[in-house]
């Protein structure tokens, strides 16, 4: 029976990509946050797809509406879900090389700009696995721009992982999108669940971190997100919502239909470790 447990938990599908402000420890505090029951599933920011993924390693079958503003990730579920094979070959090769001299080849890799689609998502899921804390940032002109890091053997074809995660991409019950987060409005229902992870309000002058694309999410988009979030609980839905415990975000969410709670979270990407702990980050909702 442990064997059999053991080979079903392996095969539940994980990010495949590290990405900042991923949910994976917050994961059971989110599921007490969940309802009871809902129809179809959203999430317009994506990002590593921690939420979706725990959902439908619970429910195979579940709908899922899912997008991103960023088309470089939204090409890589793509690839995964339907050119596994030759994505993983060229991970394997990006393998070798980086192990046969690991600077040069990474700095190599991370000035290319690879046109073709295999390339392209290869590209992005090595530097994620080699470079400095897996943190994924661009810069204004949507270079990658991050230096190389610290490991011995890093996991750069997770075989595994990627085949479990294209297998479940496969439903026809998914439905992968590169689009800003206003268009989901029009495809939720009375019932549906919208989960909203943007990037985070920043909580001091030194912790504004939104270059996950080249354009920042700035107080104008949080107020767009609040309107639209207002939109969709006239319409019956039900939102849950995740952000930094900034007074910006609490005020922009006081109307009375918003419970606000707060939970504790860490940070993985900051370079001092000692820094990584002790954060507060809010779970906003309106059931």
């Amino acid at each position: 029976m442990a064997q059999e447990y053991r080979q079903i938990a392996i095969s539940e599908p994980k990010p495949f990509v590290k990405w900042v402000g991923g949910k994976r420890q917050l994961m059971q505090e989110l599921e007490n946050n969940f309802p009871k029951q809902f129809g179809t599933y959203h999430e317009p920011f994506l990002g590593g797809g921690a939420v979706m993924f725990n959902l439908l390693s619970k429910e195979p079958k579940l709908s899922c509406n899912v997008s991103d503003f960023n088309s470089d990730l939204i090409l890589a579920y793509i690839t995964i879900r339907d050119k596994l094979g030759k994505l993983i070959e060229s991970l394997e090769n990006h393998s070798k090389n980086y192990h046969d001299d690991s600077t040069e080849y990474y700095y190599e890799v991370r000035k290319q700009e690879p046109k073709l689609q295999i390339e392209k998502v290869s590209r992005l899921i090595f530097l994620n696995r080699t470079c400095f804390n897996g943190l994924y940032r661009v810069n204004k002109k949507g270079q990658f721009n991050v230096p190389l890091g610290r490991y011995t053997n890093p996991n750069i074809v997770n075989k595994e992982n990627l085949t479990s995660v294209s297998k479940i991409l496969q439903s026809e019950k998914i439905k992968i999108s590169c689009r800003g987060f206003e268009a989901v409005l029009d495809d939720t229902k009375k019932g549906d669940l919208i989960y909203f992870d943007p990037p985070y309000q920043p909580i001091s002058s030194t912790a504004n971190f939104t270059s996950y694309t080249h354009r920042d999410f700035t107080e104008d988009d949080l107020e767009r997100l609040a309107t639209l979030a207002n939109q969709l609980n006239s319409k019956g839905c039900h939102v849950l919502l995740s952000n930094s415990n900034s007074k910006v975000v609490k005020d922009i969410f006081s109307e009375k239909h918003w419970k606000i709670s707060s939970i504790n979270a860490n940070r993985a990407i900051n370079s001092n470790a000692q820094k990584r702990t002790g954060h507060k980050e809010i779970i906003i909702k309106n059931y």
